[in-house]
């Protein structure tokens, strides 16, 4: 079993002090690509509740799709559950600040687990949908497809890396782009929800493939550019997540 101690104890890279309350759900994300797209703010901002503000880097929103696999699924306290616990997920993401702190805002996220996506939309309030989903390598090279019923919101990509793993400098465009520890959802009532997570530092490396993301977005409505989008790729991060609470109720140190 991963030594989440170990985990818990590096720290000096995060932007603030970990949650004092305990985690309570661990993953491991296997062969993860990050796909990013920079767009013009304003194409954004219709599409992020008004309650978080865009996070910018020189100006520039993101839009990122990270199709990836999962394994080691498990609750707090509880051995992993078999094949239960490794599928693969897709996720279409932007940055935001909310409460003053940086994080993600997702328009969706899919996954090829039933079970994983109703739990997380009850106990996370995220966006889930369940897909057929696909990962597999191939003579190094990472396959991944993705769709939901009835062909809905297809998705494929084929990547692989390119060079040595590194990481990424603070002030770097790659750092904004990946080292983010909070996920904010806005319920209807307009409350914010923030989901704190922590890993260490991401091992990146450059990534070269095709990415088929075009109908992911069009089904959330995100205007994604016909730019090829910059590319990087991570073979392991290892992830502890808390549960979620009103931003309110917790400050830059909570």
């Amino acid at each position: 079993m991963t030594d989440t101690v170990s985990i818990e104890r590096e720290v000096a890279h995060r932007p603030w002090p970990l949650p004092k309350v305990p985690w309570v759900l661990f993953q491991s994300w296997r062969d993860l690509l990050f796909a990013h797209w920079s767009v013009a703010p304003e194409a954004l901002r219709p599409l992020v509740p008004a309650a978080l503000e865009l996070d910018l880097h020189d100006g520039r929103a993101w839009i990122g799709i990270t199709p990836f696999g999962i394994e080691d699924f498990r609750p707090r306290g509880l051995p992993t559950m078999g094949p239960l616990s490794s599928f693969p997920e897709l996720n279409l993401r932007t940055y935001v600040r909310g409460a003053g702190q940086g994080g993600i805002h997702f328009f969706s996220l899919d996954a090829g687990s039933l079970a994983a996506v109703l739990g997380a939309r009850t106990v996370f309030r995220l966006p889930y949908h369940h897909a057929e989903m696909a990962i597999e390598e191939v003579d190094g090279r990472i396959e991944f497809r993705s769709a939901r019923p009835e062909g809905e919101a297809a998705f494929t990509a084929s990547y692989e890396p390119v060079d040595h793993a590194f990481q990424a400098e603070p002030g770097t465009l790659e750092h904004f782009l990946t080292e983010r520890y909070a996920l904010f959802t806005v319920l209807q009532s307009g409350r914010i929800l923030k989901t704190e997570i922590h890993h260490r530092p991401w091992p990146l490396q450059p990534a070269e493939g095709e990415v088929n993301g075009k109908a992911l977005a069009a089904a959330e409505g995100v205007p994604l550019p016909d730019d090829a989008p910059l590319l990087h790729f991570s073979r392991l991060q290892e992830t502890l997540i808390w549960a979620p609470t009103p931003v309110d109720a917790s400050g830059p140190d909570a």
